[in-house]
């Protein structure tokens, strides 16, 4: 059976490349995916890498069972374009990482690591904490408690694990609900030997040295 007129070579080789093209753009992706979703690529901000010094000292990076959960694992969707999504998302933080206040300063970081928890917990329920289950299968939970399992099992069908399990990994941060600014601004002055008051001024933006004691 002859073929029809219009599929000639160059169309076929036109196919053809365009085939290979998308494969190798695929493969570009998940490479891509992967090289910046390790904790080696985010920590080149010496912002994040302020945020990894708690992660490395916590469960998920040093469980009895050995298996690490990188940073990818919990803050990068599965699944290749969901994932490049992600990254494309993350950009803003890039800008602000740039533009923004001097995230590289440990008082100024520390400032705003709230609204950046709040943030990543609203990221994690919108999401019904997807990149959770990847690890933590439900039917495998177990505990001291006998009835640990019942509890997640009636406590999953209304909530996310986000809703419950937070502080699991960086810094503490309390509940949006019951965080006080002012509260943390004096936790930060203290922790920092900083003057009454100057938390606030440099959330302002003032033109504040953060070392002044």
């Amino acid at each position: 059976m002859p073929l029809p007129k219009f599929i000639t070579r160059k169309v076929v080789a036109s196919l053809v490349v365009a085939g290979l093209s998308g494969m190798i753009f695929m493969l570009i992706l998940i490479e891509f995916d992967h090289l910046t979703s390790t904790e080696e690529f985010c920590t080149t901000c010496h912002s994040m890498e302020l945020a990894a010094i708690p992660y490395r000292e916590s469960v998920h990076y040093n469980p009895p069972s050995g298996v690490r959960a990188s940073c990818g694992d919990c803050h990068v969707s599965e699944g290749v374009l969901s994932a490049t999504l992600d990254h494309v998302m993350g950009t803003k933080d890039l800008l602000k990482q740039i533009f923004g206040p001097n995230y590289d300063d440990p008082v100024v970081n520390m400032l705003h690591l709230p609204d950046a928890a709040f943030a990543a917990r609203k990221w994690f329920k919108d999401r019904d904490s997807v990149t959770c289950q990847k690890c933590h299968v439900e039917e495998a939970i177990s505990g001291r408690r006998a009835d640990v399992l019942e509890i997640h099992k009636k406590s999953m069908q209304e909530k996310s694990c986000i809703d419950c399990h937070i502080n699991l990994v960086h810094r503490k941060v309390p509940g949006e609900k019951v965080f006080k600014r002012e509260r943390w601004n004096q936790m930060v002055e203290n922790e920092f030997n900083l003057q009454p008051g100057i938390a606030q001024k440099i959330l302002q933006g003032d033109d504040v040295d953060s070392s002044i004691k």
